[in-house]
Parts: C-alpha cells; structure tokens; sequence
C-alpha cells in the first residue's frame, strides 16, 4: 500500500513538472493559433494516442457511468480550458496563477459534500492552503500591486470550480473498475466533442500550412502527447490512488514550475519575491499533504 501512494505522489509531482512547462508551448503556438484551435487538436493528437496505446473498446459502461465520463469530459478538458485561456484575455496572468490555485480548496469542500470516502478534512489542509496561497501571491504580483478585473477573475474562479468538479468525477469513475488509459481516452471524447461548437463560435479554420512548421508540430506533440495524453492518465491516477483532495494540492506547485522554467528557458530573472513564495508553496504543499 505505502508503494502504492508513493507512486501517487511522483505521478502527481511528474504530471504537475509537465503542467507547469505547457505555457512555452502554448505561448509559442499562439503566434499561429487561436486559444481554443490548441485546446481542440492537442487533445485530438493525445485522443489518437490513447487509442493507440490501448486500443480495445470499454465495455459494460451503463448510462450512469456515461453520464459521468459526459460530465468529467465538459469539465476538465472543456470548459477549464476554455475559461482559463478567455479569462486570460480579460484579466492579468498573475490574478489568473493566483485564483486557479484555489482548485485546492474547492475539490475539498466538493469532497466533502459528494465523497465521503475521502475523510475529514484536519487543520493541517487549511493552515497548507494559506501558506501556499501567500507564496502563490508573492510569486504572481513578484513587486507589483494587485488590480482586479471582474469579469476576467470570475471566469478564473469559475475555471477553478470546475477543475474540482473534475477531480471529484475522476475519483467517482476510479471506483468503477476501468483501467486508466480507457477512462481518460473516455473523457477526452466527450471534452472533444464539446469543444467542437466552440470551434464555430470562435471561427477557427484549419489551415493545414501551419502545420508544416517543424517548430508548430513539436510544441503541438508536446501538448498533446506529453501534457494531455501522458499526464491525464498519470494525473486521473493519481487521483485514483491518493483520493482528489490530496492530489489536488500539488496544483499549488504549478507557480513554482513556471518561475523555475522561465528563470532556465526564458532566462527571466528570480527575485527575492519569487524565491520567497516559491518557498510558502512548496511548504504548503507539504504541510496540506500531510492532513
């Protein structure tokens, strides 16, 4: 069982590392692509890679089971994505880093309410969830004042909330019995086949050129191979074995990720605020995981 829940955390750890490197790719892709054109066809790719790397059919799925992989489809891969990346359009990046990590703290309270399994939440939870929100805080202002956008910071709360509602589905589904591969290439379905109306709204076009650029192909494989194909199965994994309320507070290191890859890829500079709240997020991943 302890080698179990080990292999939880590093699935989590390995999936958040991954997570928090997307933003070079994405910001790369934006050049060429609309915010929800990367969302549809990096899910696609890692869709087409599920398939491949396990390509038997689920079976015995009833329609209660259907309507949760339906629901887990909308939330996680949909509508999260789409919030966050309209949200960023309206509202700084650093209210964005700052609301979206109170995911945490939402999956907690729908754990409560929807899963008794996952047990009473101690103080440890909370007193991890204010350091790591105040090193979260420092990282995203890093010297600058706070300044808010309404309609942008409510789309970001709302990407949190249903990122928690995902991670509570993924734990319902854990409990039927599929393997993980089948119920995330399940739930990448549904997430495809809701974006698909989006792509209408927001007039996307193919536009088959862009993908001759060698650099355009490797950020999209990237997305789509590493940071939706790989990391949901290791993520809804994780979720499975440590339980959503647990899993969740490694989003809290997503900030810490960026600051370290911008500091070596992007080579922007570390100052003392990043360091410091690098620091409180860390130590309150450490302090909620142990409640």
């Amino acid at each position: 069982m302890g080698s179990r829940k080990s292999a939880g955390h590093l699935a989590a750890l390995f999936t958040i590392i991954i997570w928090g490197t997307t933003f070079i790719s994405t910001k790369i892709l934006l050049a060429d692509f609309q915010p929800v054109e990367i969302l549809f066809f990096r899910f696609v790719i890692g869709f087409g890679a599920l398939i491949l790397a396990c390509p038997r059919r689920m079976k015995g799925v009833d329609r209660r089971q259907e309507k949760a992989f339906a629901l887990a489809g909308l939330c996680g891969i949909c509508l999260y994505y789409l919030l966050e990346n309209i949200a960023l359009t309206c509202t700084l990046a650093s209210n964005v880093g700052v609301i979206i990590s109170a995911a945490p703290f939402f999956t907690a309270i729908l754990s409560r309410l929807f899963m008794k399994s996952e047990g009473k939440l101690g103080p440890a939870f909370f007193v991890g969830f204010g350091v790591a929100m105040a090193g979260i805080l420092m990282i995203s202002l890093n010297g600058s004042g706070p300044e808010l956008n309404p309609a942008g910071d409510i789309l970001a709360l709302l990407a949190a909330f249903v990122w928690a509602c995902y991670s509570i589905l993924m734990r319902k589904i854990g409990d039927f019995g599929y393997p993980v591969i089948l119920a995330t290439r399940r739930t990448f379905f549904y997430g495809i086949l809701f974006m698909v109306p989006a792509l209408f709204v927001f007039d996307c076009k193919i536009g088959a050129e862009r993908f001759a650029d060698g650099t355009v192909m490797f950020n999209l494989l990237y997305l789509g191979l590493g940071a939706s194909a790989l990391c949901f199965v290791t993520w809804n994994f994780a979720v499975h074995v440590l339980g959503a309320v647990r899993t969740s507070v490694y989003i809290y290191m997503v900030p810490v990720i960026t600051v370290v890859t911008s500091a070596l890829v992007l080579k922007e500079p570390v100052t003392w605020m990043s360091a410091g709240g690098t620091v409180l997020a860390v130590a309150g991943l450490f302090i909620s995981a142990k409640q």
